[in-house]
C-alpha cells in the first residue's frame, strides 16, 4: 500500500467493495496504469470480519458498518428496516453472510432480453469462471478453478440440517449438489467464500496479493463527497480523509472516475454530484449537472419472513453459543475441528416454485439449526429452536435512494418499497406455507416440538401476509439505483459499457446496475460486475460465449 498520496491518477475508483477491489486488481496489472481505490471506512483490521461467526458482530458495528436505515412503510408495518451496508476493505463482502449463489440463467438472459448486449448468461459465464476457485466437486462446464475467489462447500453437518433436507425430499424438492451448476433448483448446503477457518472477502482474494504495486494506491478513510465534472466530462473528485471533520483532498483523472459504491452510496454520489433528477435536485440547492431521472430508482430487495420452531432431543447453535460450551466451541475452532464458530447465518439452501405452473422457481428458502430472538439476527435465543426463511426470488416491488440533503454527510432516504406489488405478496405467502410444510415433515418430527412464530392460530392467507409485514426483513440484497439499459429506457443510468449517460469518463460498476434482481445473494453477481466491468473499461475482446443448450 502506498503511503504517499499522488494527487493524480489515470484511474479512479470510489468503493473498495465486491466489484471495486476486483476493479483494482484487473485495471493496475498493467504496470502503465495508474489506479488509485477510495475506501470511506477502515483498513479490514477487525477480528470478527475474517472469523465467519463474526458475522452477528459486524451487522451492528458502526466502524465497519455504514447501518443505513429504511423509511417506514405498509409492506413493513410501519416499521423502520435496518439496512447493513460493508464499510471497510472488502465493503459488505466483509460482514455478509458468506455464502455464494449466482442465480438462474434466466436472470441474466433477462438482462440481455431487456437490450443490454453482452449481458445474457452465456456471454457472462467466461467471467464468472475467471475470477473463480472452486474447491471440491464440480463440472468444468459451468464451474472454474483458476481464479481468486475460493468458493467451498461447508462442512459442518448438523442432524437438523439432514433432517431438514430429508423432509424437503418428502415435498418433492430434489437434491442438488451444485446449485451454481447447470440448474440451480433443489436443495442442499451451501457453498462458501471461505477457505479453512477463514471468510475470503473481495479485499482478502483480490486485493491483498497485489496490494504492493507500485501502480496501485489504496486509500481508507477517504470519504468522497463530490465528482468533479467539467464541459459534461468526469475529471476528478473531492474527498475528506477521515469524514466530516478531516482533511480535504482533490484527485484527477487521467482517464475514468469509476463509482463502485454499491446501491446505496453510488447513487448518492451521482445525487451530490449535480446527476439525478433535475426537480429533487435543484429542491435541495444542488447545481444540476445532468437530468438523469432514473439516478436512485429501480431499488429492490429480497424481503424475508421467518418461522421459528422450539426443538427438542437435540442441542441447537441457541446452547452452544453461551458460558462455557462457546469456549469450547472456540477451542475446537481454533484447533481446526467443526464447531459454531466456523459457521455461516445459513446452513442450507432450498430453491423451489411458488406453484406447479411457475417454471423457473421463485422460492428461495433457509435453514439454520438455530433461532433469533423477535427474528431478528443478531441475538440468539436462549432455548434450543431453528429457523427457516422464505422469500421471492425475483421481487417486483420498486423503491428509492434519494438525497435528503446538500450535505454529504447525512445519509439519504431508503425506501424499498417492500411488498409493493401484489406477485410479491402472492410469493411471500406461499413461502410461509411451503416454510410451515417443511417444519413439520415427518423427518423433522423428531426435534420439532412447536411452532414459536408465527403460531399455528395464524393460518389464512391475509394473517400470513400480516405476519410477513410484521417480522419480515432485508436479506441484504440491495440492488438497481443505478440501472443499465438502452438509451430509450428512461429509467437507465449506464449503458451496456457502464458508462453514465450523458457524462464522459464515469461509470458505474457495482451491484446498483443491475436492471432486475437475481435469484441470489448478490456478492457472486457484483464480484462477476467489476470482472466484467473491468474488461469494458480496458477494452479487451469479450471472451469466448459459453456454448450451453438451456
Amino acid at each position: 500500500m502506498v503511503s504517499q498520496m499522488s494527487d493524480n491518477f489515470d484511474y479512479i475508483i470510489v468503493g473498495a467493495g465486491s466489484a471495486g477491489c476486483v476493479l483494482a486488481n484487473r485495471l493496475s496489472a498493467n504496470g502503465k496504469n495508474t489506479v488509485c481505490l477510495l475506501e470511506a471506512g477502515p483498513p479490514d483490521w477487525n477480528p470478527f470480519i475474517h472469523i465467519p461467526a463474526g458475522f452477528i458482530r459486524t451487522l451492528t458495528n458502526p466502524n465497519v458498518n455504514w447501518l443505513f436505515k429504511s423509511e417506514p412503510s405498509w409492506g413493513t408495518a410501519g416499521r423502520v428496516i435496518d439496512i447493513p451496508r460493508g464499510k471497510t476493505l472488502g465493503g459488505s463482502s466483509s460482514i455478509n453472510g458468506m455464502v455464494f449463489n449466482r442465480g438462474q440463467n434466466l436472470d441474466f438472459d433477462v438482462w440481455a432480453q431487456k437490450g443490454n448486449k453482452g449481458w445474457s448468461y452465456s456471454d457472462l459465464l467466461p467471467y464468472f469462471k475467471r475470477y473463480e476457485n472452486r474447491i471440491g466437486e464440480y463440472d468444468e462446464k459451468y464451474r472454474g478453478n483458476l481464479g481468486e475467489l475460493p468458493i467451498t462447500d461447508l462442512e459442518y453437518r448438523d442432524p437438523l440440517c439432514e433432517a431438514f433436507i430429508k423432509g424437503a425430499v418428502e415435498e418433492g424438492i430434489p437434491i442438488n449438489k451444485d446449485y451454481n451448476g447447470e440448474t440451480q433448483e433443489g436443495v442442499s448446503y451451501v457453498q462458501r467464500t471461505t477457505q479453512g477457518r477463514f471468510r475470503v472477502s473481495a479485499a482478502r482474494a483480490f486485493l491483498n496479493p497485489v496490494k504492493s504495486r507500485h501502480n496501485l494506491n489504496i486509500i481508507t478513510n477517504a470519504f468522497v463527497t463530490k465528482i468533479i465534472i467539467e464541459n459534461k466530462s468526469a475529471t476528478g473528485l473531492h474527498f475528506s480523509k477521515g469524514g466530516r471533520k478531516g482533511k480535504e483532498f482533490v484527485l484527477k483523472a487521467n482517464k475514468e472516475v469509476i463509482l463502485s459504491a454499491g446501491v446505496i452510496k453510488s447513487p448518492h454520489i451521482l445525487h451530490l454530484s449535480g446527476i439525478g433528477p433535475a426537480k429533487h435536485l435543484k429542491d435541495l440547492g444542488i447545481e444540476v449537472v445532468h437530468d438523469l431521472k432514473g439516478v436512485g430508482m429501480n431499488l429492490r430487495d429480497h424481503f424475508a419472513p421467518r418461522m421459528t420452531a422450539r426443538a427438542k432431543n437435540i442441542e441447537t447453535i441457541n446452547e452452544r453459543a453461551r458460558g462455557l460450551k462457546l469456549l469450547k466451541e472456540i477451542g475446537k475452532y481454533f484447533l481446526g475441528k467443526q464447531s459454531i464458530v466456523n459457521l455461516s447465518p445459513t446452513l442450507v439452501y432450498c430453491f423451489w416454485h411458488s406453484d406447479e405452473t411457475v417454471r423457473n422457481h421463485d422460492l428461495q428458502m433457509t435453514f439454520t439449526p438455530a433461532s433469533y430472538k423477535e427474528g431478528v439476527q443478531s441475538t440468539l435465543d436462549s432455548e434450543p429452536g431453528f429457523t427457516v426463511a422464505a422469500w421471492q426470488q425475483r421481487p417486483e416491488s420498486l423503491g428509492w435512494v434519494k438525497i435528503k440533503s446538500d450535505d454529504p454527510f447525512i445519509a439519504p432516504e431508503i425506501q424499498p418499497n417492500y411488498l409493493d406489488a401484489e406477485e410479491d405478496k402472492r410469493v411471500v405467502v406461499a413461502g410461509l406455507k411451503l416454510s410451515r410444510r417443511l417444519m413439520h415433515s415427518k423427518a423433522l418430527s423428531k426435534y420439532f416440538d412447536y411452532e414459536v412464530y408465527p403460531g399455528l392460530e395464524y393460518q389464512s392467507d391475509d394473517e400470513l401476509l400480516q405476519i410477513a409485514r410484521e417480522r419480515g426483513t432485508t436479506t441484504y440484497h440491495q440492488m438497481g439505483t443505478c440501472r443499465m439499459g438502452p438509451k430509450s429506457d428512461p429509467t437507465a443510468v449506464v449503458d451496456n459499457n457502464l458508462k453514465v449517460y450523458g457524462i464522459q469518463n464515469l461509470r458505474v460498476i457495482d451491484a446498483s446496475i443491475m436492471p432486475t434482481m437475481l435469484s441470489a445473494n448478490l456478492h457472486s453477481g457484483a464480484t462477476l460486475i467489476g470482472e466484467k466491468g473491468s474488461a469494458l473499461v480496458l477494452g479487451e475482446e469479450p471472451l469466448e460465449k459459453a456454448n450451453l443448450n438451456y
